[in-house]
């Protein structure tokens, strides 16, 4: 009888125990935790491939004719090579000159967008002067940099345009009023809002001649840069591109009339001329 009743108890306890258990509201599930990535901000202006391969070529052949032969140039008279659709400037080793060094900030750049390059490449242009870069034209490593040259327009044209994006704050702290300041701000707006070659320009214009902020792009303490084109142009032109056209060949004009006899840049005049006409082109 003892047994039975220890048997009965054990399975009230039980039920009751169950039925605790079944009625109990049950915790909320926890929802899955999401994880965004999210994309890193682009530090350069951002323009679409087939915009950036049109303005390459663009570059390109203001450059070097579009011709692959001239992505690799080493001008005469000059102590630098020229490489890449905005013949990008390389000194050699221990040689310092007027004008700015962009080549090894390319491959810097590159490396940075995922791109390979040729491991042999050093910090200094390996040429030490123009013949020694005239024999070495064919050479399998001047192939092999025409190769990524040519491969890489589109991310050169970034470059160019990351360099854009810098050289606004940069000509501004150059100037030495508000009105000034005021007067090329307005200028490069203008320009980079008109359709369809405003941004193309500018960049062109950046790389050709560079910002035209460092104090040994002068002659006669006049630069020839975009900060000097913006500041020539007029508040009220009734065509901006033209104007802009208009004010970089007053100002090339006026760096060859500056420019030392001996370096004969009237030569390139005619080639400058015909590169600023391509800014109007509808």
């Amino acid at each position: 009888m003892n047994n039975m009743y220890i048997k009965i108890s054990m399975f009230l306890v039980a039920f009751v125990l169950s039925a605790c258990a079944t009625t109990e509201t049950p915790p909320p599930e926890a929802k899955p935790i999401t994880v965004v990535d999210e994309a890193p901000k682009p530090k350069y202006i951002q323009v679409a491939m087939a915009e950036a391969k049109e303005i390459g070529h663009k570059i390109w052949m203001n450059e070097g004719s579009a011709k692959v032969e001239n992505l690799t140039a080493w001008n005469k008279g000059e102590n630098f090579a020229s490489l890449g659709i905005g013949h990008f400037i390389w000194y050699p080793t221990a040689q310092e000159g007027r004008f700015h060094e962009t080549f090894p900030d390319l491959i810097v750049f590159l490396e940075q967008q995922g791109i390979e390059t040729p491991t042999w490449l050093p910090e200094d242009a390996p040429w030490k002067s123009h013949e020694a870069f005239k024999r070495d034209k064919n050479s399998s490593r001047m192939n092999e940099l025409r190769t990524l040259l040519e491969k890489t327009i589109p991310q050169q044209v970034q470059f160019i345009i990351q360099r854009l994006e810098k050289a606004l704050p940069t000509m501004l702290d150059s100037l030495t009023s508000e009105r000034k300041r005021d007067h090329v701000r307005e200028q490069f707006y203008q320009v980079a809002n008109s359709r369809p070659n405003g941004i193309y320009a500018l960049i062109d214009y950046v790389n050709f001649k560079g910002e035209g902020t460092k104090p040994t792009e002068r002659y006669k303490g006049q630069g020839w840069g975009l900060l000097q084109v913006l500041e020539n142009m007029s508040n009220n032109a009734d065509d901006v591109m033209t104007e802009f056209a208009k004010s970089a060949e007053y100002v090339l004009k006026r760096r060859i009339q500056n420019s030392p006899a001996q370096r004969n840049e009237s030569r390139w005049f005619a080639g400058w001329k015909n590169r600023t006409k391509t800014y109007m082109d509808k």
